[in-house]
């Protein structure tokens, strides 16, 4: 059974299409590449692929964007059809289409056609707005949520994706998720070209108040987001710096944003899971990896499904890493073990002990914090991207499941206690020591709050 909130999408959709191939030589007419043997694959684009991601994720999604009868309309119906619920608008003129020819994975050129816009709304799709659980507006400056927007008034989304060219969000809208550059731009002018963290936050905060919004994250490529609600904004890093295609990555922050603000989350936490799903998405590959949407819909593993996560990492030819302990009472030295074996890779799987395995190698009185809050703790840290649980003693039918590129341990073992490290040897992987921070262990602090209760 699908326990998330149905969303409803509201925006303008477009027809994408990459045309890949490779790039060897220049063109004996002009000094251009040429770019031979192309394979041609189109996808959602817009607000079609915001709705898209959503559905991906396992949320029943109700799209409401103008679509018309042209040859792109057509081919995005179908595209569609199998994961979501389409509300058509009337569109005048024929739906807009991108095309990225790409070599070596790196676009060359993009060709644009098809200036189409949504003409008006219908009583259908009104009525789909007004009754919806949740609402994200994915605004790509062609009209859909201008012919909507005293519904929209009425019921505030969840979250607005805004555009230079479109119009400005409802008041009362949760969360709005302009980039940094589309901030600068939509933000009151303050007499500075700076561009750097002062200035987004100065945009964000000028446009929380300028837009009557409860919040606005502005959102800063490979550097995270930055959530303002007018003063004291909070800047959320990316969990890695990723510099491969981020066609997409605004779409994949906008749509887990609002299912995470639907499913009850704080706009904070909201935002944090953004920035995480954006990251991993470039990190795979961007729009132009997706599985492709012709495939009949399979459900997809949840996002934080450690398995699913080193497979996703791996395609991407990323590398997986994978830390292990207890953590029965999480302290800086924890933490710092944590962050320093994120940053040696793409994604962190952090394998923890059950209680009965703790038990066993700590004694009756361990673990203080149960199983489930300690997952709950680990799954909390931002450099933390999947926690995964086993009950031996040691987690080597895990790791060989797992399979991760580099296995981390804190530098209170010595090598002759690391007996995974033979077994990552099996697949080409490396085990590695990490220093704790001198004085900090869970035993240390059990001592001093026992002193101090005395």
């Amino acid at each position: 059974m699908n326990d998330r909130t149905p969303l409803v999408v509201v925006g303008d959709a477009l027809l994408d299409r990459d045309l890949s191939g490779r790039a060897e030589r220049l063109a004996p007419d002009a000094p251009v590449p040429v770019v031979d043997d192309c394979a041609e694959r189109t996808r959602p684009g817009g607000a079609a692929l915001a709705a898209y991601l959503a559905a991906r994720d396992g949320r029943d999604v109700t799209l409401v964007a103008g679509v018309g009868d042209d040859p792109a309309s057509r081919a995005l119906r179908r595209l569609l059809e199998p994961w979501l619920t389409l509300i058509p608008l009337p569109l005048t003129g024929s739906l807009s289409e991108k095309t990225r020819v790409l070599a070596q994975d790196r676009p060359v050129v993009r060709l644009d056609r098809g200036a189409g816009r949504t003409r008006e709304a219908t009583d259908t799709a009104r009525e789909a707005v007004r009754t919806a659980p949740a609402v994200l507006v994915s605004d790509y400056g062609r009209g859909t949520a201008d012919v909507l927007r005293d519904v929209l008034a009425a019921r505030p989304p969840l979250v607005w994706d805004p555009h230079p060219r479109g119009g400005t969000p409802v008041p009362g809208t949760r969360l709005v998720t302009p980039a940094e550059k589309e901030a600068h731009g939509l933000a009151p002018p303050d007499g500075t070209a700076r561009r750097d963290l002062h200035a987004a936050a100065h945009s964000a905060a000028a446009l929380v108040r300028h837009w009557g919004s409860a919040a606005v994250a502005v959102t800063l490529s490979a550097r995270g987001a930055l959530l303002s609600y007018g003063e004291h904004p909070l800047l959320v890093p990316a969990p890695a710096a990723h510099h491969g295609d981020s066609c997409g990555a605004g779409d994949r922050f906008a749509a887990t944003a609002a299912g995470l603000l639907a499913d009850g989350a704080l706009v904070a936490e909201a935002v944090e899971g953004a920035v995480a799903a954006a990251s991993l998405f470039v990190a795979a590959g961007g729009a132009a990896a997706l599985p492709s949407a012709e495939a009949e819909p399979a459900r997809q593993p949840d996002e934080h499904d450690p398995y699913a996560l080193a497979a996703r990492v791996r395609t991407a030819h990323g590398t997986v890493v994978a830390a292990g302990g207890c953590f029965d009472l999480l302290h800086a030295g924890h933490v710092g073990l944590l962050q320093a074996a994120r940053r040696l890779g793409d994604c962190l799987v952090v394998c923890v002990n059950s209680d009965a395995s703790v038990r066993r190698r700590k004694g009756g009185a361990r673990p203080v914090n149960p199983l489930a809050d300690r997952v709950r703790v680990l799954s909390a840290l931002a450099c933390v991207d999947a926690v995964a649980v086993f009950d031996e003693d040691t987690p080597e039918r895990l790791l060989g499941d797992l399979r991760p590129d580099v296995w981390v341990k804190g530098g209170d073992y010595a090598a002759a206690d690391l007996p995974e490290a033979a077994l990552l040897q099996k697949w080409g992987g490396q085990a590695v020591l990490l220093p704790y921070l001198d004085g900090r262990s869970s035993t240390a602090l059990m001592e001093r709050a026992a002193e101090g209760a005395r």
